[in-house]
């Protein structure tokens, strides 16, 4: 049964009740109004899928009250209906944005056509607006006032609504690979799928591929059921590849017949498994030097560089700064529960001069920890003194002086992921940001040195 709202509006209340009756018999929520300004009313009190309005009203024109209910929702199809025909009236009608027109006295059954076919209209309308509001939705994420992110904004635009199944994103840590990584997806056709993603670093060779591809049951030891791979979880839709740089050189190949077979096995499988899937890698590496090292494959990276984006960094675009910083002031408000009114033009300016070496995300870092020491609503420069002061383009602090006799990196990584932890609460994606890691960098981390949240 079908619960969409048809709006009829006559002064003669046998034609309302005839009408009613049939929309009714249909599956439509029927609606009646006698003169414009009870129609307008219920225009207030419901919305109205489809209206069937009488040209001549008690008071006013049919095209009169078509132009108001069309303000409210210009997606609303409007069938006109007279007793006085004429062609001025029609075109009239059609030019004032009317579906169709109907002449008076008019057969039901034609009536029930016009109305189906006029909200066929509707839920495509509907539909294609709500598509192209899904699509913007990813791209507003990125925000930007710099011509080359606004070029590049375009780029994606583009690159998402085509066929195109690589897309190799570089740039330095922090840039916002991820967050370009999920607009392309979600600005794509392919939004209403699954979007994956995994960092190939710091992670072993078969448990990668097994994260990958899947594995069947007593494929290895630990294997007790058959798991599907993201590959196969994703089918339809996108997965990111971060630090595709770091991936080991055996899943390379394997990688590589997945983007030209589009099939791959289990790890312990015989059977083929198609899936059709974009794959978006990213890496802040310089995969050139890595290919004429060894370390890179040079088929894959000819693969994935059919349509290369690189993302400038924050240093290059300090137009984006000011923005920037206003949205982080914004969403850390939100979710702190303060009223943190903005920054300092002196403070802004200091921002604007630092060299940003970890981009965006060192730079919402940075208003994070300063949101929460500030003491008045206003950010001033000196709350940002500790992630400012001495960082010149020329001069860099060490954040660790090097003991005489060295120092046991193991145990002071351990250290710095135990006290991340600490601090967060045991939040993971928080702790990563603080150690500028992505969650899977830091889940590695805890499962290696048996730590627990």
């Amino acid at each position: 049964m079908s619960h969409e709202r048809v709006l009829v509006v006559d002064d003669e209340r046998l034609i309302r009740y005839s009408l009613r009756e049939s929309l009714a018999e249909e599956g439509y929520v029927v609606h009646e109004a006698g003169d414009i300004a009870e129609a307008l009313r219920v225009c207030d009190r419901h919305s109205v899928d489809c209206a069937v309005l009488d040209q001549r009203l008690p008071d006013g024109q049919g095209t009169e009250l078509m132009k108001q209910i069309k303000e409210l929702d210009p997606d609303v199809p409007v069938i006109m209906m007279t007793a006085y025909s004429s062609v001025a009236n029609a075109v009239e009608a059609m030019r004032a944005g009317a579906f169709t027109y109907v002449n008076k006295p008019f057969d039901n059954d034609e009536m029930i056509l016009n109305v189906r076919r006029a909200l066929e209209t509707t839920r495509l309308r509907r539909e294609v607006r709500s598509l192209r509001r899904q699509q913007e939705a990813g791209l507003k994420a990125i925000v930007a006032e710099s011509e080359s992110m606004n070029r590049l904004i375009s780029l994606v635009r583009k690159l998402a609504r085509s066929r195109a199944t690589t897309v190799m994103l570089l740039g330095e840590s922090g840039t916002g690979k991820g967050l370009l990584a999920r607009a392309i997806h979600e600005a794509s056709d392919r939004r209403g799928k699954s979007f994956l993603t995994i960092s190939c670093t710091a992670i072993p060779e078969t448990l990668l591929e097994s994260e990958l591809f899947g594995h069947e049951r007593g494929a290895f030891t630990d294997a007790r059921s058959t798991k599907p791979g993201l590959f196969e979880v994703a089918d339809g839709g996108t997965v990111f590849l971060d630090e595709i740089g770091d991936m080991p050189l055996g899943l390379q190949s394997k990688l590589l017949f997945v983007l030209e077979e589009r099939m791959f096995k289990r790890l312990g499988g015989v059977r083929d498994i198609h899936v059709d899937v974009r794959v978006v890698a990213a890496t802040n590496a310089d995969l050139d030097e890595a290919v004429q090292q060894g370390r890179f494959r040079t088929d894959l990276f000819y693969r994935l560089n059919t349509f290369p984006i690189r993302i400038p960094p924050l240093r290059q675009r300090q137009e984006d700064i000011p923005v920037l910083a206003a949205h982080f002031v914004d969403r850390f408000n939100k979710e702190f529960n303060k009223t943190l009114e903005g920054i300092d033009p002196d403070a802004m300016e200091a921002l604007k001069r630092h060299p940003w070496r970890g981009n965006v995300r060192e730079l919402r870092n940075a208003v994070e920890r300063a949101m929460i020491l500030a003491p008045g609503p206003i950010l001033q420069q000196g709350d940002f003194a500790f992630s400012l002061e001495g960082r010149s383009e020329g001069h860099v602090d060490r954040l660790l002086s090097l003991p005489p006799d060295g120092i046991d990196m193991e145990e002071l990584e351990r250290d710095l992921v135990v006290q991340a932890l600490e601090r967060t609460g045991g939040n993971q994606s928080r702790a990563a940001q603080m150690l500028g890691m992505s969650r899977d960098q830091i889940r590695y981390r805890i499962e290696k040195f048996r730590l627990t949240t």
